[in-house]
């Protein structure tokens, strides 16, 4: 009997440690899932859209020319006796470059001078016969008028012959002497001193290249031909050159031509523009980035670039709420230029918008906003 008794204590004993440890269980799961689950906050980088002054322009692609580019070359036959400019220098117009022999030119001048004092005095010797004739109408016959009448406007021929030949002559001479046409800069020289030179074969001295002011021609497509029309007729339109990295301003000029036609197989307008370039940062031939301004909106509504998204229904922006929540919120874009998008319509300036991390948002996601880089490292 004491043995059976004890295992009926023995199975009521783990009997209630069972139904205890069942209690408990339920007890735990009930109290964990009486918790709400905590969400952690999204870290993105946040910034304020701003408002100010920007400019409406249009890109393209330039080559730099110069305004004018003169070859230099001999007009007369002769040795090259000097060489007066250095390679690279700068000169103005009139300025003598080179000097060939003028000496058998000097010397042609000369016999011309001589041949037209030979016959100025022949032709008034005639002349005094002519008039003696004259006066002696009742001795001398017609004929011997008429004849004599004849050598004096032969004489007079000869002295106006005699007058071309001389201002060919000094023609020939000036040509000895090498001007710069133009103010410019020299380049390579191609001829040195002492060889001979030949006009029928066109050799080149040198070419002098115009650097103030000077011209960069570029494209844009057929479709602004009207806003750039439009721009002109409100003023001179700025242009700016850049180099090829497209942050770098070089210069800042003026638009002066737009093309009489459009190009059909690309669709594009040519155009011109002009650079005072004193600083001489354009050079004749380099590849330039161009942008055109046709418009500078005041007050505009400003977001970074990277700010605007694209979704299914168009462009939007997250824009933050004060409970450190996005909403997504749709906008309408304008131009974009240094990593700025103007926006025309949807936000307002001063509103917080998400700059970066965007790709883990949806509406309705709590954030931590974050400082950008860049003004943590100016805060440095």
């Amino acid at each position: 009997m004491r043995t059976a008794g004890r295992v009926i204590l023995a199975a009521l004993l783990i009997g209630g440690a069972g139904v205890a440890a069942v209690k408990m269980s339920s007890f735990e799961f009930s109290g964990r899932s009486a918790k709400k689950p905590s969400v952690a906050a999204i870290p993105v980088v946040t910034g304020l859209a701003r408002s100010e002054d920007f400019a409406i322009s249009h890109d393209g692609i330039g080559t730099v020319q110069a305004s004018n580019t003169i070859t230099i070359r001999a007009r007369v036959d002769g040795t090259l006796e000097k060489v007066l400019f250095k390679e690279g220098q700068d000169v103005k117009a009139g300025d003598v470059l080179a000097i060939i022999d003028p000496r058998p030119f000097k010397a042609a001048l000369d016999q011309a001078l001589a041949a037209k004092a030979k016959d100025e005095a022949q032709l008034a010797n005639a002349r005094l016969d002519l008039k003696r004739f004259t006066d002696l109408r009742d001795f001398a016959s017609r004929q011997s008028v008429d004849t004599q009448s004849m050598v004096v406007t032969q004489t007079q021929a000869a002295v106006k012959s005699d007058a071309a030949a001389i201002e060919n002559a000094t023609v020939q001479l000036s040509y000895t002497t090498i001007t710069s046409p133009i103010t410019g800069r020299t380049g390579v020289r191609m001829i040195d001193a002492g060889n001979m030179i030949h006009a029928s074969e066109g050799a080149a001295l040198l070419v002098v290249t115009q650097m103030e002011p000077i011209f960069v021609t570029f494209t844009l497509p057929e479709d602004v031909l009207d806003e750039i029309s439009a721009a002109m007729a409100r003023g001179p339109v700025r242009v700016e050159a850049y180099k090829r990295d497209g942050k770098s301003l070089l210069s800042a000029g003026t638009l002066s031509v737009v093309d009489n036609q459009i190009d059909t197989a690309t669709g594009t307008i040519k155009l011109k523009a002009t650079f005072a370039n004193t600083d001489r940062r354009l050079w004749p031939g380099a590849f330039v980035n161009v942008k055109v301004v046709t418009e500078i909106k005041h007050n505009a509504t400003v977001v970074p670039a990277q700010a605007v998204q694209r979704g299914p229904e168009g462009l939007f922006v997250y824009v933050v709420k004060p409970d450190q929540t996005v909403e997504m919120r749709p906008i309408a874009t304008g131009n974009t230029a240094a990593n700025s998008t103007f926006v025309k319509t949807g936000l307002a300036a001063g509103e917080r918008i998400v700059l970066d991390g965007q790709y883990k948002l949806q509406p309705g996601t709590k954030i931590q906003s974050l400082v950008p880089i860049e003004k943590t490292a100016r805060a440095g």
